[in-house]
């Protein structure tokens, strides 16, 4: 398995009927669920099970969901204490 979020965060799927992104990762899946409206995307809560943590799989679904709220021009909103701190390590270009 690859150690890389950059790699990871490619896999990285929205599943709208779900309102979650997910990642598929060794027969497990990780994901982050959201709210979505016409200006926001809430970032509401990141699982990723315990034999896929520390590979990066929570960064990867991270940066795909903020790639994919900034694209589309939302808002975004960070309540999962999970994405705040990445927010705060990777703060977004000027």
């Amino acid at each position: 398995m690859s150690d890389s979020a950059e790699d990871k965060s490619a896999s990285v799927a929205d599943n709208r009927a779900r309102s979650r992104f997910e990642l598929p990762v060794n027969g497990g899946v990780a994901f982050l669920r959201y709210e979505r409206t016409d200006d926001a995307l809430t970032l509401i809560h990141t699982e990723v099970p315990p034999a896929l943590r520390g590979h990066h799989v929570g960064e990867a679904l991270v940066k795909a969901a903020l790639e994919a709220g900034r694209s589309a021009g939302l808002r975004i909103v960070a309540l999962c204490p999970f994405v705040r701190a990445y927010m705060r390590k990777h703060p977004p270009p000027q």
